[in-house]
């Protein structure tokens, strides 16, 4: 995955810093309370709802277990349409590939459609450091590019922004990246709207290139699908000459009728619409219609190691609608940067650990971010079940983390894990196995209870403000027992 967040701090120091920031908090908790309380709605208009998200989690299985046929009928179709196909083993080869096809067009920019993909390889600085310059045109990565930031959220990157912010942005930056903001811009919608319209029609007018990713690959037809709410997705796709696609292998359906279960489930977990106002499809290319050279890169970066993961394979059914991010409480407070990765909350979780290994500090303390509640697989439209995941990488990082390649040899590498918890299990599994001093210190907590704390200290006191600290008998069971039955087994 990109170097972008690398150097980054581990979650629980990210995210103390960020639940500090009132602001920051003020913007996430009023817009995830909003959009969830949206999909609700837009969710209870459906009364196979419940049918749709099995339909749409069987489908996304069947494919993974079948992904190596429908590839690579997808690239048959694809190719027989007139596109080309190109496959990268990860992020580096990726980069490059793009960067040659841009070059082999002679031109030095790109307009970009919102792309998890493109920000998983960190292509804008790849492009940027081969004199191409890449313009974001979906207003909220407008808005995390002019600012020179990084998304903090799947669907509404700029969702840690309010909009006094974002004009301010706009005033100070735009006229370094093309056409500047109206002179007495203000904090409306409306006039914000505007100024990024304007900003950007200069630039989907002289694009010869156009980079994007896809919500979704037909392997019979070779046909992308990108859905969008902005209109920006529909003029990149059609003006310019040449358009590259980057998009993970996991994006594929098998048949043309298994978007009918995505496109219902998809726009109501994320935008809470009954159906995007741009859903876009194309197939290779057509004469007089739409770009005259269509390439695909399919993305693998640590998709078929994940996929060999009997337990951690179901975050690749993800189709990013980011309705986990708004239920859960963690995010809710720390924000997505807290999770140094372009896929921040439950998911982002789940699934950087397992495309970037769980060998850096911030990948080994992702699947602890979560307070396992739940909320996200109630939510997830195609059923991943969010905290099996993470309960599944604190093993994993506990016992060592993944095996991974070195050459051709398997490597096997010690895992960082949780010094804390570590020292803990050890001492728990040394009193366990001494019976003699578990006894005694089962009485002498018994009898030092009444000067035990009410609530935690240090870190702990928010955790016990709300909740009751288990009461101490006032002996030990095996005393008791002890003294009512004089140690003889109970009666059967």
């Amino acid at each position: 995955m990109s170097g972008t967040f690398v150097g980054m701090p581990a979650f629980p120091e990210a995210a103390r810093e960020a639940v500090g920031n009132r602001t920051l908090r003020a913007n996430l908790r009023h817009a995830t309370h909003t959009i969830r309380a949206k999909r609700a709605r837009a969710v209870a208009e459906m009364s196979d709802w419940a049918e749709l998200r099995e339909a749409g989690k069987r489908i996304k299985d069947h494919t993974l277990r079948h992904l190596g046929r429908y590839l690579v009928q997808l690239e048959q179709a694809v190719t027989a349409a007139g596109g080309i196909v190109h496959w990268a083993a990860d992020a580096e080869e990726a980069g490059r590939i793009v960067t040659e096809l841009v070059r082999a067009t002679g031109e030095s920019e790109v307009v970009k459609v919102k792309s998890m993909a493109t920000q998983e390889i960190g292509l804008n600085e790849v492009l940027e450091a081969n004199g191409i310059r890449a313009y974001e045109t979906d207003l909220a990565e407008l808005i995390v590019q002019l600012g020179k930031d990084r998304p903090s959220h799947i669907l509404v990157p700029a969702i840690h922004r309010n909009r006094g912010e974002i004009r301010d942005i706009f005033r100070s930056e735009m006229g370094a990246w093309g056409r500047p903001a109206p002179d007495g811009l203000t904090d409306t919608p409306a006039e914000l709207a505007e100024a990024a319209r304007l900003h950007l029609r200069e630039k989907f007018l002289r694009a010869k290139v156009a980079v994007s990713g896809a919500n979704f690959m037909v392997a019979e037809t070779g046909t992308l699908v990108v859905v969008e709410s902005e209109g920006n997705g529909r003029m990149c796709l059609t003006l310019p000459e040449t358009l590259i696609s980057v998009v993970g292998i996991e994006k594929i359906v098998p048949t043309w009728r298994d978007l009918e279960v995505f496109l219902q489930t998809l726009p109501r977990s994320s935008t809470a619409e009954r159906m995007n106002p741009y859903t876009s499809m194309w197939t290779g290319t057509t004469g007089g219609d739409g770009p005259r050279a269509f390439h695909l890169v399919l993305l693998d970066n640590g998709r078929t190691d994940t996929l060999a993961d009997q337990v951690g394979r179901q975050a690749l059914r993800c189709i990013r609608c980011s309705a986990c991010l708004n239920v859960c409480p963690v995010y809710e407070r720390a924000g997505g940067h807290a999770y140094g990765s372009v896929y921040p909350g439950p998911i982002g979780a789940i699934l950087s650990p397992q495309l970037r290994g769980t060998q850096s500090a911030i990948d080994a303390s992702l699947p602890y971010a979560s307070s396992l509640c739940g909320a996200c697989y109630d939510v997830c439209p195609v059923a991943i079940d969010i905290p099996e995941v993470l309960v599944h990488l604190r093993e994993r990082v506990a016992e060592g983390g993944p095996a991974t390649r070195a050459g051709n040899k398997v490597v096997l590498r010690p895992a960082r894990g949780h010094a804390a918890e570590r020292a803990a299990m050890r001492a728990a599994l040394w009193a366990f196995s001494h019976p003699d001093a578990l006894r005694t210190g089962q009485r002498l907590a018994s009898r030092s209870r009444r000067f035990l704390p009410r609530t935690l200290p240090g870190p702990g006191r928010a955790w016990s403000a709300s909740r009751d600290l288990p009461t101490l008998p006032p002996e030990p069971f095996r005393d008791w027992w002890q003294r009512t039955h004089g140690g003889k087994e109970a009666d059967r």
